[in-house]
């Protein structure tokens, strides 16, 4: 069991298998968390938040795009039934004690959104002598070096004013999905045999900050 993705080929690229199995694990959370931004966007802009998600949407089309293109595919038979499961820890979760169900349902997305840019460092896996010139190397620094642009949108609407009312079922909500993303992120590590992460805190740094009182 090794920390980083590997063994290397002679040219520096990661193995096809890993690639596709960390590219589908990607491409299944990035790809549900467009959709789930898609229907929650309003058609009309009106706040400073609603700015931020409509960029986030369009980068995180963008991340599955990159990565079908980047990733040398291979067969995965256990894609069959891993990929069911991912899909289904995606949906819909709007916290239990909020009466209006859209903002319910936005603030889900929202923790699912910062969770998933939060918890997953992609770049991390890659070794010193990963090949700089390979697109699935290229692709993965590059979703690490946009997750914390994307963070902003998530944290400007769960930190604002509107929600002081339902903060702590807001912080639970955040909490919760940074664990399910991280327990789903190393049971799919382990898989490839890539060692799991240390057990430790819960909560990030990240989500401790939403969790304060106040804007």
């Amino acid at each position: 069991m090794s920390r980083l993705l590997g063994p290397l080929d002679t040219t520096g690229r990661v193995p096809p298998r890993q690639q596709t199995r960390v590219a589908a694990f990607l491409v299944s959370c990035h790809g549900a968390l467009a959709r789930r931004l898609a229907i929650a966007l309003p058609w009309q802009l009106k706040a400073g938040w609603h700015t931020e998600l409509n960029t986030q949407f369009y980068r995180e089309a963008e991340i599955v795009s990159l990565l079908l293109r980047a990733t040398s595919w291979v067969i995965d038979p256990e894609l069959l039934s891993l990929l069911p499961s991912w899909e289904a820890a995606w949906l819909p979760r709007p916290p239990g004690g909020i009466v209006d169900r859209t903002q319910g349902l936005t603030i889900d997305v929202a923790a699912l959104g910062h969770a998933l840019h939060a918890v997953i460092r992609p770049a991390a896996l890659l070794p010193d002598h990963a090949s700089a010139q390979d697109p699935f190397v290229l692709a993965l620094r590059k979703i690490e070096f946009e997750s914390g642009r994307m963070m902003q949108a998530q944290i400007l609407f769960l930190k604002s004013s509107d929600l002081l009312p339902v903060r702590d079922t807001l912080t639970a909500t955040v909490e919760n999905r940074h664990l399910q993303v991280r327990e789903l992120w190393d049971e799919m590590l382990t898989g490839i045999g890539v060692e799991r992460r240390e057990a430790g805190q819960t909560t990030t740094p990240a989500a401790a900050t939403i969790a304060k009182r106040g804007p």
